[in-house]
C-alpha cells in the first residue's frame, strides 16, 4: 500500500490555475512560468497588428488573458504578478503557422517514405514559437487528432492544432502513406467521414480534379470548414472559381502558366518550366494575383521548403542537431553534393519571393507555413523561425513578416478575436526573444519563453529534449 501511495504521489499533476489545465510531470518539467498573473516589463513589442514596434512596453496577463499593454511606468503591475524583465528583449505574438505536418519525410531511392513524429514535432513547434498550427495534409489523421486531444489534456507538449483531413488525391503519386480517392463521390465521402471525426479543413493534392474539388466544397462549406490545395491538375484560376479558400506554396504549385495545360492532368515538370520561363513582372502573373484577391483566396508562403542549397544552411534555421545521426550524415552529404548545382532553383526561388510580395502589396491575405517535407532539410520549430527570416529576405519589414506569421494566420482561421496579436482581451500566446528582432531578424532564433494560454514553456530546454530524435519519434 505504501509503495502504491508513493507511486501515486510521484504522478501528482501540476495544475495551472489560469488555464485550468492539469499537466503531467513530463510536461511540467518544461514549464518555467505558471503564475496566474504575469508581467513582462520594459520590453520591445511587435504586436502582430502591423503597427510599428514599440520600445519600453509592459504586458500583463492574468488567467491566460492579456489585461494590460502599455508604456512601462504607466502600466500598473499587480502586486501578486510574477515579473519578467524584458530589457533588451522582444515580445511577439505566438506564431500561427498554416502549412505544418506532424510527420517527417525520408526519401530513400525511388520510395518517398513518410514517418509520423508524434513526440518530437509537437514540442519542436512550440519551442520555435508556433502556438497554433494547421496540419495542411495528414498521413495519420487519427494520430493527429489524438495528439491534438493529448496536448489539450496536458499530457503532451505542443501547439493548438487545427487538424486537416487526409490528402484528397487521385492515384498518381507512388507515396505509400498518401491517401487516394477515386472520383468525386469518393472525395465527398472521405471529406464527410473526417469532418465527422473532428478534422477542420481539407487539402486537395496534385492529381485531384476539378470535380473532386467541387465535391469537397459541397461538403466543407456548409459546415463552415475550409479547403486548401497543393495543386497541379487544377490551375489556381480554376480552383478559385470553384471556391477554394487557400492555395499552398505561394505560386510554386501553379500550373496556370504551363504550356498546353490539359484540364485535370498533372504534368509536374512542365508546370515548373512554365514558372521558370515566366518573367518576374509578367502581366499574366499580375492578372492572376488580382483574380485570386477578388475571389478572397489566401496564399500560404512556405519559403523554407524551397530554399536553395548553395551558400545556405544544411538544415534550415540551424536544426541539424535535431536529426538522428544517420539523417545528419545524409543531409550533410546531400548539401555538399548540391553546392553550385541549383542555379535554376535559386532563380525561381527569388521570383517566388517577389510574387509573394506582389500579392501582399496588392492586398492579398498572405499567411505563413514551413512544410517540413521535401528532402528533409525542413524541420519543425527551426523552420518556423526561418520562414520569418526568409520573408524579410523577400523584402518584407520585420513588422510585416511577424504579422503574416501571426495575425494573418489567425484571420484565416477565423480566430483573430482570440489569437494572433498582443492586445487586451486576447489569449496570452506570446514569444519572448532575447535580442532586438526589428534590428536583426535572425535574433528570432534566440527564443527564451513561449507562452501558450499564459503558461510559459522553456524554449531552449524543449529544443534540447529532442536533439537526435527527429526521424525516430
Amino acid at each position: 500500500m505504501l509503495a502504491r501511495l508513493l507511486l501515486l504521489s510521484a504522478t501528482v499533476f501540476a495544475v495551472s490555475a489560469h488555464a485550468q489545465t492539469t499537466f503531467t510531470p513530463q510536461v511540467s518539467e518544461y514549464i518555467k512560468v505558471k503564475a496566474s498573473v504575469v508581467a513582462i516589463t520594459d520590453v520591445k513589442l511587435i504586436d502582430g497588428t502591423g503597427r510599428p514596434a514599440q520600445a519600453h512596453q509592459t504586458v500583463v496577463f492574468q488567467e491566460g488573458r492579456i489585461t494590460q499593454v502599455g508604456k512601462a511606468g504607466k502600466v500598473k503591475v499587480p502586486k501578486e504578478a510574477e515579473i519578467i524583465s524584458g530589457a533588451g528583449k522582444t515580445l511577439l505574438p505566438g506564431f500561427v503557422m498554416l502549412h505544418e505536418h506532424l510527420y517527417y519525410t525520408m526519401p530513400a531511392g525511388s520510395l518517398f517514405n513518410i514517418a509520423e513524429m508524434p513526440y518530437s514535432f509537437p514540442r519542436l513547434y512550440l519551442a520555435g514559437g508556433a502556438t497554433t498550427i494547421r496540419t495542411a495534409g495528414s498521413v495519420e489523421p487519427q494520430t493527429d487528432l489524438a495528439i491534438q486531444r493529448l496536448i489539450g489534456e496536458g499530457k503532451l507538449i505542443g501547439p493548438s492544432i487545427d487538424v486537416t483531413a487526409p490528402y484528397i488525391e487521385e492515384p498518381g503519386m507512388d507515396i505509400p502513406a498518401l491517401n487516394t480517392v477515386h472520383g468525386p463521390e469518393d472525395a465527398a465521402r472521405t471529406a464527410t467521414y473526417w469532418a465527422d471525426r473532428g478534422c477542420t479543413s481539407f487539402k486537395m493534392y496534385m492529381h485531384a480534379t476539378r470535380a473532386d474539388l467541387a465535391a469537397v466544397v459541397s461538403v466543407a462549406h456548409p459546415r463552415h470548414l475550409k479547403i486548401t490545395g497543393h495543386l497541379c491538375a487544377i490551375t489556381y484560376r480554376e480552383a478559385a472559381e470553384l471556391g477554394i479558400d487557400n492555395l499552398e506554396h505561394g505560386f510554386m504549385a501553379s500550373s496556370d502558366f504551363e504550356p498546353n495545360h490539359q484540364p485535370d492532368v498533372c504534368d509536374y515538370p512542365t508546370s515548373h518550366r512554365g514558372l521558370q520561363n515566366l518573367p518576374e513582372n509578367s502581366p499574366e502573373m499580375k492578372e492572376l494575383i488580382q483574380f485570386l484577391i477578388s475571389k478572397k483566396v489566401a496564399l500560404t508562403s512556405t519559403l523554407p521548403v524551397f530554399e536553395p542549397y548553395t551558400g545556405r544552411e544544411v538544415v534550415l534555421g540551424g536544426g541539424l542537431e535535431a536529426l538522428i545521426p544517420q539523417l545528419q550524415e545524409r543531409e550533410q552529404t546531400t548539401w555538399q553534393r548540391n553546392q553550385g548545382r541549383d542555379s535554376a532553383s535559386a532563380a525561381l526561388f527569388r521570383k517566388e519571393m517577389a510574387w509573394e510580395k506582389m500579392f501582399y502589396d496588392a492586398g492579398g491575405l498572405l499567411v505563413a507555413g514551413t512544410d517540413p517535407t521535401g528532402a528533409g532539410r525542413t524541420v519543425a520549430g527551426y523552420a518556423n523561425r526561418r520562414q520569418i527570416e526568409l520573408l524579410v529576405e523577400a523584402g518584407f519589414t520585420p513588422v510585416q513578416a511577424i504579422k503574416i506569421s501571426t495575425l494573418n494566420g489567425a484571420t484565416y482561421l477565423g480566430r483573430a478575436a482570440q489569437i494572433g496579436s498582443v492586445e487586451v482581451g486576447k489569449q496570452a500566446d506570446l514569444v519572448l526573444v532575447a535580442g532586438d528582432v526589428e534590428q536583426d531578424i535572425r535574433q528570432v532564433r534566440n527564443t527564451e519563453l513561449v507562452f501558450k494560454q499564459g503558461v510559459g514553456f522553456d524554449s531552449k530546454k524543449l529544443f534540447e529534449s529532442v536533439k537526435g530524435k527527429v526521424g525516430l519519434n
